[in-house]
């Protein structure tokens, strides 16, 4: 299981250059980046991110009011860490809680102690998550990687797995929902998707197609079209893009 991240940083060669660093770790994501606290603010609370990298040298104040108000928002704040080029903001640093505090400009050696210490202290299991269906004295334990979306009709919704069996549940598509790992994606009144198994979004048909042992198209809503943007943002994280 990989970790995300993103960068709130005003200055071009600065966020250059940590990108450049950070792509050295084929499990660090960036999901995001952000030139200022308010569009940091947004990205965060838009992808949950499990680390978020900040440059202090501009509005300083402005970025530690925004690590506080982090709070009222969400249960606990992602992993944070700031870099200036001094240690003017240090202090404040470690009064918001900051994971680690680095000198401008980026090394390699710096960055790579962060993140073997945070690997160290929050590893990510790959163990897969499951989920229990309970019906009456029935108990179903569905593996999350193996799903490859939800389906529901009326008060049932069916789970289509990858090796090509379905499961009933007889609780509604929105109960869920917000049980799910983040790789699901609500796109359609009907459906929730796996995000793991989709290999193509069709704006034009306003289907998403999934792949497995045969492809698999679903349609999404204009409703959940802002669910299907961030999806087309994250994935393309990690493409390359072609342009005909």
């Amino acid at each position: 299981m990989d970790y995300t991240y993103a960068i709130i940083d005003s200055c071009a060669t600065s966020k250059l250059q940590l990108q450049l660093h950070m792509e050295e770790y084929g499990d660090f994501n960036c999901v995001g980046n952000a030139r200022s606290s308010q569009e940091g603010m947004n990205t965060i609370l838009k992808f949950i991110p499990d680390l978020v990298l900040i440059n202090l040298n501009e509005n300083s104040m402005e970025h530690f009011q925004m690590v506080t108000e982090l709070n009222q928002f969400i249960p606990s704040l992602p992993i944070i860490v700031g870099y200036s080029t001094s240690k003017k903001y240090a202090y404040n640093a470690i009064k918001s809680g900051f994971f680690d505090y680095w000198i401008l400009p980026h090394t390699e050696f710096d960055v790579r102690k962060t993140i073997m210490r945070l690997r160290k202290l929050f590893p990510k299991t790959n163990t897969p998550s499951t989920i229990c269906l309970k019906s009456y004295s029935d108990y179903r334990y569905l593996d999350t990687s193996e799903i490859l979306y939800l389906k529901s009709d009326n008060n049932a919704t069916d789970f289509f797995m990858a090796n090509g069996t379905v499961v009933s549940a007889f609780k509604t598509l929105k109960s869920f929902e917000k049980k799910l790992p983040k790789s699901f994606v609500r796109v359609h009144q009907s459906y929730i998707i796996n995000s793991r198994y989709v290999s193509g979004i069709n704006y034009g048909k306003c289907t998403c197609t999934l792949r497995n042992d045969k492809e698999e198209e679903l349609p999404f809503t204009k409703t959940y079209k802002n669910k299907v943007d961030d999806l087309k943002q994250i994935l393309s994280k990690t493409a390359i893009e072609t342009l005909n």
